[in-house]
């Protein structure tokens, strides 16, 4: 019967047909129209062949670009993860006021990002910002913040680190959760020092979730915009220019949907292999449980 060997394939050929139309289709259109000049009004697409890409690496406003893209990346992925590991060892306690601190450190990843990036844009005003009063009333001088190259970038990871840490605490938190009990008792019986027992025992035991968090803010920090479209536009002198809002600008502003759409390509290879080389290194070393 041919019936019984193709319908495993017809149960799923509902999510194939989704995830081709809304996943794969997006993907192949993007490299196709890469390879083509097109300003989004005329219907005709001129073949350039990898004009776009010859251009977009010539460009030094793109290399730019991409430096800042990975320095973005690294530090708040680096300093999210650092951060709720340190919250959650220490909110992981029984008690209404470690409940009360987690739900309070996790508001801020309900709240949009446009009220965010408004509320901290009035935080880091270089006169009237409330960090800055606060700066002062120590003796410290005041920052421009938003307003100078060497800090722009700083303050938008800053931003950043405040909105994320709260979920990646409460993963952690589940994931500190789920290390068997008795595990600790046997590391109590040998009398294991306090440090001892966090990096031999309990770091390779939230190393799947640490694992898992690093893949989603490596992905999620790549794709940084809203922020830089409200706050920065990119500036002051496209030190917080991503790699996503360089697309937008090149695509939506000058209509050079070809040379965005090589971008989108240089973003798509960028995050793919960044994602297999933290595989490749790190999948051996996940004590799965």
């Amino acid at each position: 019967m041919l019936w019984p060997r193709i319908r495993p394939y017809a149960m799923i050929a509902p999510s194939i047909a989704v995830f081709g139309i809304f996943f794969l289709y997006p993907i192949a259109y993007m490299v196709y129209l890469s390879l083509h000049s097109w300003n989004f009004v005329s219907k005709d697409k001129a073949f350039v062949g990898i004009a776009n890409f010859r251009e977009l690496f010539a460009d030094e406003q793109f290399r730019t670009v991409l430096g800042n893209s990975f320095q973005y990346t690294l530090l708040t992925v680096g300093l999210t993860l650092l951060l709720s590991l340190l919250l959650a060892l220490w909110l992981n306690r029984p008690g209404w006021s470690y409940r009360f601190v987690q739900g309070a450190i996790f508001t801020p990843h309900i709240i949009a990002l446009v009220s965010v990036s408004l509320v901290w844009m009035w935080l880091m005003d270089p006169r009237y910002g409330l960090l800055n009063w606060l700066l002062q009333s120590v003796g410290l001088p005041p920052s421009q913040w938003l307003n100078h190259p060497k800090s722009a970038l700083l303050s938008l990871v800053m931003v950043a680190v405040w909105k994320g840490v709260g979920f990646n605490a409460l993963v952690f938190i589940a994931g500190l959760q789920s290390i068997p009990r008795d595990i600790y008792e046997a590391a109590e019986l040998d009398e294991s020092r306090p440090l001892t027992t966090l990096f031999k025992l309990t770091l390779p035991m939230l190393s799947p979730t640490l694992f898992f968090l690093a893949i989603i803010n490596l992905i999620s920090s790549f794709q940084v915009f809203d922020t830089i479209s409200i706050m920065t536009q990119g500036g002051p002198i496209d030190a917080t220019n991503t790699i996503v809002f360089y697309i937008y600008q090149y695509g939506f502003r000058f209509f050079k949907i070809g040379y965005a759409s090589a971008a989108g390509v240089i973003l798509l290879v960028a995050v793919s292999m960044m994602t297999v080389i933290y595989f490749k290194l790190l999948n051996k070393k996940i004590h799965y449980r």
